[in-house]
């Protein structure tokens, strides 16, 4: 298991030193934090992302209704994206240029200290600890100056299972999804 393990970290290692270009900077949105992007070639890249939200929303689906959940958490993702798909592209620009990405990925979470709402009972209190794994999926544009920075804005919505636990009712599972995701990116392109 060891040497399985070590080889897949060293052929990861590899790909990661060969592959360019790369770029690192903030996420500011629903989520804010770090984003690491590491292209392969001119038509893909990896986008690998963590950051936290405080008073952040998400919803999920308990006992057959809609359940919104407000509170701190944290998150991680990582999508392979396509740059410029279907072979689409923006003019070309004397001092930068456009692309437009598309990808599919996953995404985990932690959230912590919130409170909920149903349609019905309005504001509930006591929901305490919560997660969840899904699959995540990204759209956005970003523009490249001449010089090492990189602007992007960018809808990364998630899908997938969570576990809730809200002190008053035990665990509960269901369906988790934050389709509100919206980030403005910064970068350092290097």
């Amino acid at each position: 298991m060891k040497k399985i393990l070590f080889v897949a970290v060293l052929a990861f290692a590899s790909v990661m030193a060969y592959a360019q270009p790369r770029a690192i900077g903030g996420r500011l949105g629903a989520f804010n934090g770090v984003s690491y992007e590491h292209g392969f070639g001119d038509s893909n890249m990896l986008e690998i992302e963590a950051g936290f939200g405080f008073a952040g929303r998400t919803t999920r689906w308990v006992d057959g209704r809609p359940y919104r959940s407000y509170g701190h958490n944290i998150q991680a993702a990582v999508t392979y994206d396509w740059i410029d798909p279907f072979g689409a592209k923006f003019p070309e620009m004397p001092k930068g240029e456009w692309h437009w990405y598309m990808g599919v990925g996953g995404a985990a979470g932690y959230g912590w200290y919130g409170y909920g709402y149903l349609p019905e009972h309005g504001y509930i209190g006591g929901n305490g600890n919560w997660g969840f794994l899904g699959a995540a999926g990204r759209v956005g544009v970003e523009f490249d100056f001449w010089f090492p920075l990189q602007l992007s804005i960018d809808w990364r919505p998630t899908l997938g299972v969570g576990l809730w636990d809200n002190y008053d009712h035990g665990v509960n599972s269901g369906l988790y999804w934050e389709m509100t995701s919206l980030a403005l990116g910064v970068r350092y392109k290097f």
